[in-house]
């Protein structure tokens, strides 16, 4: 599959969030998504990022956006990453790997030498009627929400 680009038709979503609801890309048309991927839930990087979005969800929510973090993690994990850091928004599992690898973010990862696949943090925009906006790849887990806030 090639690259996603911006502009591109935001590859369709249909997986389970936290609870065992299923959740479609398409039930957020109309609606600017941040569609965000992560590695893993309670890491370090990844509680940073999502407790950025949390702390920012008001004024994202308030200029258009919904917010979807997606990674491998199970409906179980969501939940108790959700419970733990009182996150407002969907997490999916995407445990079969399907949504990381249409949306090109399962890669070879390398850590102390030992390579290894997982999910490479990337931001996604999708606009109002489905199309990429913005892809950031080198995300500020820090500054996250201020990244997006930034491009408009």
């Amino acid at each position: 599959m090639s690259e996603l680009k911006i502009g591109d038709q935001a590859p369709a979503i249909h997986a389970k969030n936290q609870s065992g609801e299923m959740i479609n890309l398409s039930d957020y048309s109309g609606k600017k998504v941040i569609l965000y991927f992560y590695p893993k839930d309670n890491t370090p990087g990844c509680t940073t990022e999502a407790c950025n979005f949390r702390d920012n969800y008001q004024s994202l929510l308030g200029k258009g956006f919904e917010i979807l973090g997606v990674s491998i993690d199970s409906e179980q994990s969501h939940q108790k990453f959700i419970s733990k850091f009182e996150l407002p928004f969907n997490l999916l599992a995407d445990e079969d790997q399907k949504i990381v690898n249409d949306y090109g973010v399962w890669v070879e990862k390398n850590m102390y030498g030992k390579k290894y696949m997982g999910t490479a943090r990337t931001t996604f925009v999708i606009d109002e009627k489905g199309k990429i906006e913005h892809i950031i790849k080198k995300v500020d887990n820090k500054n996250a929400s201020q990244q997006i806030l930034d491009l408009y």
